[in-house]
């Protein structure tokens, strides 16, 4: 059995609001008693994709456990590569793998420079496949943006772009078996080429579907942030949602 924890969308800013959200999410999970294996934050570290924003992130991301991050819409791939991973500041996607025992994690690099919407590029496909083709059971892949609509309407507008093209990836490798992303700043479960989709709560606010809010933005920033816990076993991916008061 494998235990992960899920962080996403955690937008700092430079802000007090923003350093104690993540400052109580980080407090809480590295206090957890049971056993934790690793834990992927799925993109949207910065809010504006500073160097100073990345340096803060850097600080707070700090867990007692094996962590690996990707990148979201609002990040800057030179920025995160120098600051956070300590490599030069290159524009290529940041793809980056995690392996456990037996289990693989692949996170995707969904961000399109400059846009709010994802795209997995033809680099990122082929990375995937090649990591899929090296690794047995189980894998779970994880990007920022979801690569199916969720009921939010603008988060459905930015979502990922042409998804068929990683359906058709997926479906070359069984070992696949359920995909974790961000992105919408709630909890959300759905399918996509027959897997499983777990969408992590947001660390910086909370989107309200529109049965919630007719607002504009629908979105609360005063509920509290959130993360997930996924439990693999025996294959099969099992997922809770927890606020952090």
């Amino acid at each position: 059995m494998i235990t992960l924890v899920h962080v996403s969308d955690v937008h700092l800013d430079g802000s007090a609001r923003s350093t104690e959200r993540v400052e109580r999410v980080v407090r809480h999970i590295s206090g957890l008693p049971g056993p934790i294996d690793a834990v992927l934050v799925t993109g949207d570290i910065a809010d504006h994709g500073t160097a100073e924003e990345y340096e803060t992130a850097r600080d707070l991301l700090r867990f007692p456990y094996p962590t690996i991050i990707c990148p979201g819409n609002h990040d800057s791939r030179p920025e995160f590569r120098k600051v956070l991973l300590g490599e030069a500041g290159s524009g290529a996607p940041v793809n980056q793998v995690l392996r456990l025992g037996d289990a693989t994690i692949a996170l995707c690099d969904s961000s399109i420079p400059g846009r709010d919407d994802g795209y997995l590029d033809d680099e990122t496909l082929r990375w995937l496949a090649e990591v899929l083709e090296s690794s047995g059971a189980p894998v779970l892949v994880g990007m920022h943006h979801q690569p199916v609509p969720v009921g939010i309407p603008y988060v459905d507008e930015i979502a990922l772009k042409e998804p068929e093209r990683l359906e058709e990836v997926l479906h070359a490798h069984p070992q696949v078996v359920g995909l974790l992303v961000g992105h919408v700043h709630t909890a959300a479960a759905t399918t996509f080429a027959g897997l499983p989709v777990y969408v992590a709560p947001g660390v910086a606010s909370t989107a309200l579907l529109p049965q919630e809010s007719t607002a504009w933005p629908p979105i609360d920033f005063d509920l509290p942030p959130g993360f997930a816990l996924h439990v693999l076993a025996d294959g099969r991916l099992t997922s809770h949602a927890r606020v952090v008061l």
